[in-house]
């Protein structure tokens, strides 16, 4: 965002440029990712059940099919409403970076590029994972709803490309905080000449 627009808060904000101490967005990424990768691997573990039942049996583990696809269904709802906050905390949190702007990443983007191939990419993400929950939906209550086997192998494969996709898309989101220092609070102090070795050291005595 413009400068002369943040001046306006920034008696407001911390020295990492958030009116808080830990940026929401960043812990909310991985609460998302963690929520739709469980989801799809218990699915896996659901449809490939057949395969597996002799290795829970030799290890006593009381494992059934439903048990699988009852958390796959759950993690994927639980991340489509995570997704959600986690998009609204990046943009605002966008909204309030101020990057360096004479420094690229190692893909050869400079800050705002990354930012809105960023920001693109997580709507693309929250559809997909929406998306994803409503094809789910519709298997486990209607399509599949008589079968022991919840999910189809296309909806698997989907999920297999998604992981994909939040690799690139978290790589962006990695490249604005290791490389550009967006949100990270040595590299603001060091932008306003601070020492962060001894800033830091004062809060924690």
């Amino acid at each position: 965002m413009n400068s002369d627009l943040i001046e306006q808060v920034q008696n407001q904000l911390g020295i990492n440029g958030l009116p808080y101490v830990v940026p929401i967005h960043p812990n909310l990424v991985h609460l998302t990712l963690g929520l739709f990768i469980v989801a799809i691997a218990f699915d896996i573990v659901g449809v490939l059940f057949p395969l597996e039942k002799p290795v829970f049996k030799f290890l006593a583990i009381p494992a059934t099919r439903s048990n699988f696809f009852d958390v796959g269904w759950y993690n994927m709802l639980a991340g489509a409403i995570v997704t959600f906050l986690t998009v609204a905390a990046g943009f605002y949190e966008m909204l309030l970076a101020r990057p360096p702007a004479d420094v690229k990443s190692a893909w050869g983007l400079q800050a705002m590029e990354t930012m809105l191939w960023h920001g693109v990419g997580g709507v693309v993400l929250l559809l997909l994972i929406v998306g994803m929950t409503v094809w789910r939906g519709f298997q486990r209550f209607v399509w599949m709803k008589d079968r022991s086997r919840q999910v189809q192998w296309s909806y698997l494969l989907v999920g297999l490309i998604i992981f994909g996709l939040m690799f690139v898309h978290g790589t962006l989101g990695a490249q604005l905080a290791a490389e550009f220092g967006v949100h990270i609070t040595a590299d603001r102090l060091l932008d306003l000449g601070e020492n962060p070795n001894l800033v830091l050291k004062s809060f924690n005595p």
